[in-house]
C-alpha cells in the first residue's frame, strides 16, 4: 500500500509492480440539482476526480445507487445512470457493473478504479517552499446549489456550477504524467482551506494564499452569502479552518466562500517555478475551469494558511 488513510488524501494507492500501482475511491451523494441527467454527471465527474488528482487515469468503475422505488420514476433513475456513463466514456473509463438499494433518499456515485505511474504518482505531502498553488475551478457550487435547493440563484450563475460541477478534471492525470508538480488535491467536500490545510500538515509547510486571486463563480455567490445562503456543511469547514488558518483583511463573505464545501471542485496543484509557465499553458489548451495562480507555499507557519490580499504587487503571476 503506497498510499492509504494516514494522510487523508483523495484515493488509495495499491503497488502492482515496478513501474505501475492501482489507484481505488468511492464516492457518491443525493442529488444537487433537478435535472436527472445532469445530477449523473456530477456524481460520477467528482467519483472520477479523486483519480485524477492522484496523477492517475480511471479504468474501470462500479455504479452505486439507492432509490426510492415506491416514488421515483424508472425514467428518472435511467437518467442518473445514462449522464454516470456518459461521463466514464468521455473519461476513457468502463462501468463494470454496480449495485442498488432501496433507500428513502436517492444517492448516485461511483467507486472508481485507475491507474498511476509508481513515478508519477501525486499525493497531498509532496508540497515543497517556494511551490506556486494553481487552482482548476473556481469556488461557490456549494452556495449555488444551497441557492438551487432556495429557489434563490440566478437561472445564468446556476448553469455556470453545473457546467463546472460536470467537468473533468483530466488534466491531473496529464500534467502528473509530465512530472510537472510536486503535490496536488482536488477541492470538495472539506472546501479549499479544508483541503489546502491537509496538504500544509502532511506536507509539513505554510502557505501564503492571496485572497483577490481566488476565482469564484460569479459576484452573485457573494451576493448568496450576504442572504445567508451557506450549508451547514461550509459553516463546520470555516469553523475548524479557523484552527490553522491567519485571516487578514479580507471581505466577510470571503471567509466562507474559501471553505465552502464544493461538489466537484478543482484540482489544486503545488507547481514548481521552473514548470508554471508550462503547467498554465497545457491549463489554457485544456479549457480549465480557471487558470488561477492563488499562493505560494512558505517554509513556515508549518500547517497554517495566511490569507491576505495582494492588490496590486507586481512581478507576481497573472
Amino acid at each position: 500500500m503506497l498510499v492509504g488513510t494516514a494522510t487523508a488524501d483523495d484515493a488509495g494507492v495499491f503497488l502492482l509492480n515496478a513501474r505501475q500501482a492501482l489507484v481505488q475511491t468511492v464516492d457518491f451523494f443525493t442529488p444537487i440539482v433537478d435535472d436527472p441527467y445532469r445530477y449523473g454527471q456530477i456524481a460520477a465527474a467528482n467519483s472520477l476526480s479523486d483519480v485524477y488528482a492522484m496523477g492517475g487515469r480511471p479504468l474501470t468503475a462500479l455504479n452505486i445507487m439507492g432509490v426510492p422505488d415506491e416514488r421515483l420514476d424508472p425514467r428518472v433513475v435511467g437518467a442518473i445512470l445514462r449522464g454516470g456513463a456518459a461521463k466514464a466514456r468521455e473519461a476513457g473509463c468502463v462501468i463494470v457493473g454496480g449495485h442498488t438499494i432501496k433507500n428513502p433518499e436517492p444517492f448516485y456515485g461511483l467507486s472508481v478504479t485507475g491507474l498511476v505511474s509508481r513515478h508519477r504518482l501525486v499525493t497531498n505531502a509532496g508540497a515543497r517552499p517556494g511551490d506556486w498553488l494553481v487552482l482548476t475551478k473556481p469556488l461557490g457550487t456549494g452556495i449555488v446549489t444551497t441557492g438551487i435547493k432556495q429557489g434563490i440563484a440566478p437561472a445564468a450563475l446556476a448553469r455556470r456550477a453545473m457546467a463546472s460541477m460536470s467537468r473533468l478534471n483530466s488534466v491531473g492525470a496529464e500534467v502528473a504524467e509530465q512530472g510537472w508538480v510536486r503535490a496536488g488535491t482536488d477541492v470538495t467536500g472539506f472546501g479549499l482551506l479544508g483541503h489546502l490545510g491537509t496538504m500544509c500538515r502532511e506536507s509539513g509547510v505554510g502557505v501564503d494564499l492571496w485572497a483577490d486571486r481566488v476565482p469564484v463563480l460569479g459576484r452573485a455567490v457573494h451576493d448568496l452569502v450576504g442572504k445567508d445562503c451557506v450549508p451547514g456543511g461550509t459553516r463546520r469547514n470555516l469553523a475548524a479552518a479557523r484552527q490553522w488558518t491567519d485571516f487578514g483583511d479580507v471581505a466577510p463573505a470571503l471567509p466562507l466562500v474559501l471553505a465552502d464545501a464544493q461538489t466537484s471542485g478543482g484540482l489544486l496543484l503545488c507547481v514548481p517555478d521552473r514548470r508554471l509557465a508550462q503547467v498554465t499553458s497545457l491549463l489554457r489548451r485544456r479549457r480549465s475551469g480557471c487558470v488561477a495562480v492563488i499562493g505560494r507555499v512558505m517554509r513556515g507557519p508549518r500547517g497554517r494558511i495566511v490569507v491576505r490580499s495582494l492588490g496590486g504587487s507586481q512581478n507576481l503571476p497573472a
